[in-house]
C-alpha cells in the first residue's frame, strides 16, 4: 500500500509518498480501506517532531473514514461495514490500522468526505462546548480562528447551546463566514486589539470561556478577555507553544480556570465516545451543524495540504484522498 511519513521529522518536504506492507489486524484491531482522510494541526505537531512518536519514520494522520476489509481476534464486525474514527495515528495511507475500540459506524446518511472531516475535530468542538465548559443560554464565548475547521464547529455547536458567540478572524471574507455560520460578533485581529473588542462587546465583564488554538500570540490576551472565574481552553498551538505560566498569574487576572484539554481524555469511554459521534451524526442529518470542507487533496500532495494549513489559507477542513 502507499502511505505517507515524515522522514525525517521536519518541514513540509520531508514528507514522502511511500510504499509499505499492508499491515494485518491483530486482536482487537480492525483495518480500514480508507477512502477519505482528515488533515488536522496535530498531525503537524508530529511532521515536526513537536510530539514525538515511537516509529521511525513516523506515521501521519489521526482521523480517517472507510471500510472494514479485515478484523482481528475478538473483533465481531462485519467486513465492508463503513466506519469512521479519531485518535488512531496512521490515516495518511490506503489502508489503516485503527484499534475497535475509537471505530464508530458511519450512517448511511453520511458519505466519507463529510465522516472524516468530523471526526477529530467535530468531537474536539464537542467536547469543548459540552463537557470542557457546558455552555448554556446567556454564556458568552470567545473562539479564536473561529473560521477554521474546529472554529466553524465550534461557532455551531456554541448556538445550538443556546450561547453568544464571539469569534476572531484575520480577513473580512473569513468575518462574513462565521457569521453565516451564526456568529453574533466577528473580531478582526488584524486590525482590532481583539482584547479591547471583547470588553466592549460585552460592556467591560469578559466572557464565562475562551477557546484558544491559536498559543503563543493570543493566549495571554485571552486570560485578558475572561469575567471572574472564567475559564481558558487552550487546545492548541498553531502560533507556537506558549512556554511556562505562572499560577499566580491566574488569582491576579481574576481566579481564572485554565485547562489544557485533550481528545483522548474525552472519548476513552466508549459510552462517551458513541454520545459525542451521535450528536455530530443527527446535528448534520437534521441540518444543524454543516461540515465545511476547504479543499481535498491527494495523499501524494499532503505536502501542499500541510503548507496551506500552516499558512493560514484555508477556512474550514481539509481533506486528503488515496
Amino acid at each position: 500500500m502507499k502511505a505517507i511519513v515524515a522522514d525525517p521529522t521536519g518541514g513540509p518536504e520531508n514528507l514522502k509518498y511511500m510504499d509499505f506492507p499492508t499491515p494485518e489486524p491483530g486482536e482487537g484491531e480492525v483495518l480500514v480501506k480508507i477512502e477519505a482522510i482528515g488533515v488536522n494541526f496535530i498531525d503537524v505537531y508530529f511532521r515536526k517532531g513537536l510530539y514525538k512518536a515511537p516509529e521511525d519514520p513516523v506515521k501521519l494522520g489521526n482521523e480517517g473514514a472507510g471500510t472494514i476489509a479485515a478484523v482481528g481476534a475478538g473483533v465481531n464486525l462485519p467486513i465492508g461495514q463503513r466506519v469512521a474514527y479519531a485518535m488512531a495515528r496512521g490515516s495518511y495511507a490506503e489502508y489503516a490500522l485503527v484499534p475497535q475500540s475509537v471505530l464508530v459506524q458511519l450512517p448511511d446518511s453520511i458519505n466519507f468526505e463529510t465522516g472524516a472531516a468530523i471526526m477529530l475535530q467535530g468531537m474536539t468542538a464537542h467536547y469543548l462546548t459540552r463537557s470542557t465548559f457546558d455552555l448554556k443560554r446567556g454564556h458568552i464565548c470567545l473562539i479564536h480562528a473561529a473560521a477554521g475547521g474546529v472554529g466553524l464547529l465550534l461557532v455551531q455547536m456554541a448556538k445550538i447551546a443556546g450561547a453568544t458567540v464571539i469569534g476572531t478572524v484575520s480577513t473580512e471574507e473569513k468575518a462574513q463566514l462565521i457569521k453565516e455560520h451564526g456568529a453574533d460578533h466577528a473580531i478582526l485581529y488584524t486590525r482590532t486589539n481583539f482584547a479591547e473588542e471583547v470588553k466592549r462587546i460585552t460592556g467591560n465583564r469578559g466572557v464565562e470561556v475562551a477557546y484558544d488554538s491559536v498559543g503563543r500570540t493570543t493566549f495571554h490576551k485571552s486570560l485578558d478577555c475572561l469575567r471572574p472565574r472564567g475559564l481558558m481552553a487552550s487546545f492548541g498551538q498553531s502560533s507556537g507553544p506558549i512556554g511556562e505560566i505562572d499560577p499566580l498569574l491566574l488569582t491576579q487576572k481574576g481566579s481564572l480556570f485554565l485547562t489544557r484539554p485533550s481528545l483522548a481524555n474525552y472519548i476513552s469511554d466508549p459510552d462517551e465516545l458513541r454520545w459525542r459521534s451521535s450528536d455530530i451524526f443527527n446535528w448534520i442529518a437534521s441540518g444543524r451543524l454543516s461540515v465545511r470542507i476547504h479543499q481535498t487533496y491527494k495523499l501524494a500532495d499532503a505536502a501542499a495540504a500541510h503548507r496551506d494549513l500552516e499558512a493560514r489559507k484555508t477556512s474550514g477542513k481539509l481533506l486528503l484522498k488515496p
